[in-house]
């Protein structure tokens, strides 16, 4: 059964389910869209402008979709859509998961496991394309949750594009498993760090659902 969702409601648009934090983007790309068809027959500037403005408007409405979910059963679920760019140990145990997100991922970012949010932090960086391996400067909010496996470190990192990441909830947020915590706006990636023990059960260039995808295996 699907857990329940007790974030924020989310923008609408014509019946689509938008992201939350969607609205500053796509409003002005779709009422530019409008008005440019709507004067496409008594003005040659606006018919140039209306296939490419109605274009942008759809991408943008593809972009910001934010999908229900069958939330997965398992300790941990992956909190973004994409791929897996690397498995990495780290040193004090931990095992590093990062999926990227491309422009076509659905880029609402969902909580690994359920427990409280003890953290949120804000570290503003760089944007340097978030494939590269100096994206770990790039600006990122940091999450850290209390959880049945401890302490649990998740980042959202913004990319060449992604300039800001939203949070939907705040420190000391109790959250359930594949709830919805933030956005990430146009090409990014998510690290999530696995509690020393727990083993992964993805690999690299695996595709990547979030709520959906199991990272550790029993």
């Amino acid at each position: 059964m699907p857990h329940s969702q007790t974030s924020a409601p989310r923008d609408s648009l014509a019946g689509v389910r938008l992201a939350r934090g969607a609205s500053p983007w796509l409003l002005p790309t779709v009422a530019t869209a409008a008005v440019s068809l709507a004067r496409a027959r008594r003005s040659g500037a606006a018919k140039a402008l209306a296939a490419p403005a109605t274009a942008l408007a759809a991408g943008m409405l593809w972009f910001f979709r934010d999908p229900e979910r069958e939330i997965a059963q398992g300790r941990v679920i992956s909190p973004a859509d994409g791929v897996v760019q690397s498995i990495m140990p780290w040193k004090d145990g931990r095992t590093r998961v990062a999926i990227f997100m491309s422009p076509l991922n659905v880029h609402v970012n969902r909580a690994p496991l359920a427990g409280t949010v003890t953290s949120v932090e804000h570290v503003p960086g760089g944007f340097v394309p978030a494939f590269n391996k100096e994206s770990e400067n790039n600006e990122r909010v940091v999450w850290h949750f209390d959880t049945e496996l401890g302490d649990i470190e998740m980042v959202q990192i913004a990319g060449a594009v992604a300039r800001r990441i939203v949070p939907y909830i705040p420190s000391g947020t109790k959250v359930e498993q594949g709830q919805r915590i933030g956005l990430i706006r146009f090409g990014s990636r998510v690290d999530l760090y696995l509690p020393e023990g727990v083993e992964v059960d993805v690999e690299v260039g695996q595709k990547t659902v979030a709520g959906v995808t199991r990272l550790d295996r029993d």
